[in-house]
């Protein structure tokens, strides 16, 4: 039985854009039917980015904003399950945390709440909806 190989890289969207914009396209604007307009919001020239490879395939992507905030995490169907979100998610952390954010944020699809919360976050105030998808906000005390 052989072991898969997992990567995470750390870039730019000049750098990592490519692959990680395919990985939200295929999660967010094909599986969920997020509107192209709301996926591709502008901001990614600003953020730092994320990248999950599997045996070298692009398969997790995650950007962190300068205001600590986390976001567009997603994962291909094929590598659900795996551990792949969990180590996404403990990077964009702590790049957080070394860039000194005092909190890590995200608005978080509700039915991924149960998910970040064994990461330490907290849910905050009601529930909404982006995209036409249930979100609350959720936070994470980065020093502790």
């Amino acid at each position: 039985m052989s072991t898969a190989s997992l990567s995470i890289e750390q870039g730019d969207w000049r750098r990592l854009g490519e692959q990680a914009g395919e990985i939200r396209r295929r999660v967010f604007i094909d599986e969920q039917a997020v509107p192209q307009e709301e996926e591709w919001d502008g901001r990614d020239d600003e953020c730092l980015h994320f990248l999950v490879r599997l045996d070298g395939d692009p398969v997790g992507t995650a950007r962190l904003l300068p205001d600590g905030h986390i976001g567009r995490v997603a994962v291909l169907a094929a590598g659900r399950g795996r551990g792949i979100g969990l180590a996404l998610m403990q990077a964009a952390i702590e790049a957080a945390r070394e860039r000194g954010h005092a909190h890590a944020e995200l608005a978080a699809q509700t039915h991924a709440l149960a998910f970040y919360r064994r990461l330490g976050f907290e849910a905050y105030g009601a529930e909404f909806m982006d995209a036409g998808i249930p979100h609350r906000n959720m936070r994470l005390d980065l020093t502790r």
